[in-house]
Formats: structure tokens, sequence, C-alpha cells
């Protein structure tokens, strides 16, 4: 696949996918600026449906996916309270514009691991 941003989630301790958890991905700009260039729930398999993955949106220069990992923990067993980590935050650079950056996470209710992928 040439060009665009993925991104899946797994919960490691369960084994499954994450689905329905919300994820982003944000063009980083000056001065603190940011706009959001993808947006969505993630589906079956854990994986963000979204045109991002074709490369809408996306431009050369820093960016954010951001995992909303502690509202799904809470929806996903609402007896857990309170949870360690809130959001799940990758800040990473496209720096050619045809390569495809795929981003899976693989986290339990503790910590995580963010990386690129194939």
């Amino acid at each position: 696949m040439a060009g665009g941003i993925s991104l899946h989630a797994v919960d490691v301790a369960s084994g499954r996918p994450a689905l329905g958890m919300t994820a982003e991905v944000v063009a980083l700009g000056g001065a603190g600026s940011e706009r959001v260039i993808a947006r969505g729930m993630l589906g079956p398999s854990g994986a963000l449906d979204h045109p991002v993955v074709g490369g809408d949106g996306v431009a050369l220069g820093p960016h954010e996916a951001r995992f909303h990992v502690g509202d799904w923990l809470r929806a996903a067993d609402p007896s857990v309270g309170r949870v360690f980590m809130e959001v799940a935050v990758f800040r990473f650079e496209v720096s050619q514009l045809q390569e495809h950056i795929h981003l899976p996470l693989k986290f339990t209710r503790w910590g995580f691991a963010l990386f690129r992928g194939s």
C-alpha cells in the first residue's frame, strides 16, 4: 500500500481487537496548532476504517496518533472504574507521502507498545 496512515489496536490481556475504541490522527502545525485529519471508532479487526488509510488529508510534517484507551477499557468492563492510562499518544513524522505508515497499538490496563509496523 502506498501512502496513508493506518491504526490498529489489540488488548493483549484479553487477546481481542479494540472494537469501538475511538482513535484519531492529528496533523501538528506551528505554535501548537493541530488539525484532526481522521477520527473514528475502530472496527471488528481493531483497525480504523477511514480515508486517511489511503492518504486522504496526510501532509508532510509532524503528526500524532491518539488512542482513547481509558474510555474503551471502562466501556468493555464497567467494574474497571479508574484506569492508569487515558489516552495513548504517539508522535511521529511523515517525511515521504508515498510511504504508508502503519501504527499498531498493543495495550493492557497498565501500559502499551506502539510502533511503526509494516
